[in-house]
């Protein structure tokens, strides 16, 4: 039975999937929508995206504003850490994280629902990385937050990590202009 993990930021979910293994290998669902349904991951996905990267890269924190994306994140191959921030204007979660390995090994996924900025860094040799997302990438909607923000404090397991120019000038999220984060919206 696929296990949901509730996480300290509600709508975050870490996944462990049902894994069936043999002598000839295994096999699990990525997805199923009657069963992620049930916690509430029904919506359709509209695109998936693979990427590989070698030891040491951290990819983030990224959000899209106005055509946001929830994301299931897992690797295929090697290992993660992967960070996920709340970053709605007015949650009483705003500006906390949280963080899981997802691996080839462990076979684990998180949901990243909208009003969150993700990322994650390699811990392996290399990994490959497949999100499936809810709204198409669109480049002109492109947001971050400074992965290193202090005041966030995502206590990721690298020292140096190898980084876009890009995503090393994203604002602290104090310093984010406010017109640029999502609102939060109870119930």
């Amino acid at each position: 039975m696929v296990k949901f993990i509730e996480t300290e930021l509600p709508g975050v979910f870490i996944v462990e999937p049902d894994v069936f293994e043999d002598d000839r290998g295994f096999f699990l669902e990525t997805y199923r929508n009657d069963k992620y349904g049930a916690i509430n991951i029904a919506k359709p996905f509209v695109q998936d995206n693979h990427s590989r990267s070698r030891k040491g890269t951290l990819r983030g924190m990224h959000y899209q504003l106005n055509h946001p994306q929830e994301k299931l994140v897992y690797a295929v191959t090697g290992s993660i850490y992967d960070a996920v921030v709340d970053i709605r204007k007015g949650s009483p979660w705003f500006g906390k994280w949280v963080g899981v390995e997802l691996s080839e090994s462990n076979k684990r996924q998180i949901f990243v629902p909208v009003g969150f900025a993700h990322g994650f860094c390699v811990l392996s040799e290399s990994a490959d990385v497949i999100y499936k997302s809810t709204d198409f990438y669109n480049p002109s909607d492109e947001y971050g937050i400074l992965w290193s923000d202090a005041c966030i404090g995502i206590d990721w397991p690298i020292v140096t990590p190898i980084i876009t120019k890009k995503d090393s000038l994203n604002p602290k999220l104090s310093d984010a202009e406010v017109s640029n984060l999502p609102l939060y919206k109870q119930g």
